[in-house]
């Protein structure tokens, strides 16, 4: 991503505001409501107002981008546990992206002192006191990961937020979920807001158990995912049946390199040889009773 990239801020449905990257043709958080999204859907979804209730917590936030989703996670522990010990790795490849939030004033829903962390890690890329280390890790998320699972390095609760598959499958693939699920403590959760049927069968195949999640401001849900088996919000009958579909061809990148060109051409040649029902076919039989299985695609 080019660092000069012009990032100007757009108001979304709950005032909170967020950017639009021309690079991958898509906004940073969900137009109903930025603020929200990063405290519905991954706060919340990770489950964090009660794994804040222990002496510890670790937390890896997946494509940092403005900051919001670490902003509401470190809210929101303050307020349920201020003497939690919290620790943070945060990875985004562009450093220019968490600048332009503080240049802009987008930080504004937070308390003055999660700003203020916020505004260090944007320029320091490190933050620590007595209950907080916080490191802000740039460059692309496949290289940077690497060192954090080679030191066993493990997360209670992961924040999975890449560009979605389409446009940056080069986080969604098999071989990057499974680096992800390295540093995902036992009993931790990773959330994310896709609930595609590649990301979805790829998490499987890297050894995650998969629910649903009723997320805010989609009109889709969105998953949680364990290494543990315990009981998580199941999938429903049509998502259980879109893993069926050629749709759940998952995204593939054995060296944690290719291109994200390559990588969605190779899936294409393999869902072309699939013997999977199509899932123009699994969309028709379902079109009368749900009227979100295009989101699902």
């Amino acid at each position: 991503m080019a660092d000069a990239e012009d990032f100007s801020p757009e108001v979304t449905g709950d005032g909170s505001a967020t950017f639009y990257s021309k690079e991958f043709g898509e906004h940073f958080h969900c137009r109903h409501g930025a603020y929200t999204d990063a405290q519905r859907n991954y706060v919340d979804a990770a489950n964090i107002p009660a794994l804040a209730q222990a002496e510890q917590l670790a937390i890896l936030d997946i494509c940092y981008g403005l900051g919001y989703n670490t902003a509401a996670a470190l809210d929101t522990i303050r307020q349920v546990n201020p003497d939690c010990r919290v620790t943070v790795r945060a990875l985004e490849i562009n450093g220019a992206v968490p600048r332009s939030a503080i240049a802009n004033n987008l930080l504004q829903p937070w308390s003055p002192a999660t700003q203020a962390i916020l505004k260090t890690l944007a320029t320091a890329q490190r933050y620590q006191s007595s209950t907080l280390d916080i490191q802000l890790i740039l460059g692309d998320a496949r290289q940077t990961l690497q060192p954090l699972a080679a030191q066993g390095w493990l997360a209670d609760a992961i924040l999975f937020d890449p560009f979605s598959p389409t446009r940056c499958p080069q986080l969604w693939t098999v071989e990057f979920l499974t680096l992800t699920a390295q540093c995902l403590a036992q009993s931790g959760i990773l959330a994310t807001y896709s609930c595609a049927a590649a990301v979805r069968s790829a998490m499987g195949l890297a050894g995650l158990q998969i629910g649903s999640f009723a997320g805010a401001g989609r009109h889709w849900p969105c998953t949680i995912a364990t290494k543990e088996v315990r009981p998580l919000s199941p999938l429903s009958q049509q998502e259980t049946e879109h893993l069926q579909t050629r749709a759940a061809v998952p995204y593939r990148d054995p060296t944690l390199s290719a291109t994200a060109e390559d990588i969605k051409t190779a899936r294409e040649q393999e869902q072309q040889q699939s013997i999977l029902e199509t899932t123009g076919s699994w969309r028709r039989r379902w079109l009368r009773s749900s009227t979100s299985a295009s989101a699902l695609g």
